[in-house]
């Protein structure tokens, strides 16, 4: 039995790790660890989960032997400290993202774990995502030929921008660009767009950001001033297109308070993808593809497996840093930007 601790009690330990253990008979939650300060401000869920112990002695936590691996959902500037603590008590990490600050910083952990023989990943669930594991078949079914050029978005509508200030690379183009390392591997050259609409002085609310593979293109784009949303993929090949429908992130639907329960049905038809391919007569054949439900599991499956000695990550250390790394060169483009254009 695989025992966990949680630092952190946000709506992503709530919605995107807690539900993804509760059911498994290999693992279980012991801890949520939480400031002080942060009581009040979660309080209302705690009363869910009768099975946990909620603490705010983090030293309880790392001190108890049960305790094989602590997950971090806690602020960004809080990621490295608290994985640092953690392997140096001897507990396996997995770190919600950004994994850190910098490739530098991420290096650093990384060498921790190798040093200590422990493992240290980051929750890069969205690799698992309903719509990307959909555009994935797609691809691999070779319907579409040679990829040309992928275009994905992720917007919203705030004309204040992410959270008024804070930028939305660390925010979302974390995951996107994620998505597209991690499958797509290292591109040939990377160029950036990257403005602050909002607030020029600090953050980034927009960007587009193009990795270059050879004589295919795949872009990765999000704004804050985006009202009709765009199709969440455009896919060209050299035999056919492909689009999946928005994600609708401007149509205010709120969440319930309450135990979160996951969704494993298939998505809804109006959710699928449309297919155009030619086929062999050079007929072109237009298909729904389906799309199903998200697999966040798969992070812990692996995760687990790679404990045991059974596996390889499925988020690998490069990628972890090349990510950052491009994270790190798009927030220097804006800077340069903002100072040689901004007013």
């Amino acid at each position: 039995m695989i025992t966990i601790a949680y630092i952190g009690f946000g709506v992503s330990v709530r919605e995107y790790h807690i539900p993804y253990i509760e059911n498994r008979t290999d693992a279980a939650v012991k801890y949520v660890y939480r400031r002080e300060e942060d009581i009040a401000e979660f309080a209302e869920y705690e009363p869910f989960y009768p099975e946990i112990r909620f603490t705010t002695d983090l030293e309880e936590v790392l001190n108890d032997p049960e305790v094989d691996m602590v997950t971090v959902s806690a602020p960004d500037e809080f990621h490295v400290p608290y994985a640092k603590r953690i392997l140096n008590a001897g507990k396996h990490c997995l770190v919600e993202k950004p994994f850190a600050p910098t490739a530098k910083e991420a290096k650093e952990v990384f060498a921790l774990a190798r040093e200590k023989g422990l493992v240290c990943m980051p929750n890069q669930n969205r690799r698992f995502d309903a719509d990307f594991l959909a555009l994935k078949e797609v691809i691999e079914s070779g319907k579409i030929g040679t990829v040309v050029r992928l275009e994905g978005h992720y917007d919203y509508f705030r004309p204040n921008g992410w959270y008024d200030t804070l930028g939305t690379l660390y925010n979302l183009g974390v995951h996107t660009v994620d998505q597209i390392i991690g499958y797509f591997g290292m591109p040939d050259q990377v160029r950036y767009d990257v403005r602050s609409i909002a607030h020029p002085e600090s953050g980034d609310d927009y960007f587009d950001i193009d990795f270059f593979y050879g004589n295919s293109k795949v872009t990765v784009s999000t704004s804050m001033c985006v009202l009709i949303d765009y199709p969440r993929f455009t896919l060209h090949g050299t035999n056919g297109s492909f689009t999946l429908p928005p994600v609708l992130h401007n149509s205010g639907k709120k969440k319930a308070v309450g135990r979160h329960v996951i969704n494993t049905a298939d998505a809804p038809k109006e959710r699928w993808g449309t297919l155009v391919y030619k086929d062999e007569k050079g007929i072109a054949v237009t298909e729904e593809w389906p799309v199903g439900c998200a697999h966040y599991e798969r992070v812990y499956e692996n995760f687990f497996d790679v404990m045991r000695g059974k596996a390889e990550k499925c988020i690998k250390d490069e990628e972890v840093v090349r990510v950052l790394e491009i994270l790190e060169e798009a927030t220097d483009f804006a800077r340069e930007s903002h100072r040689r254009f901004g007013k």
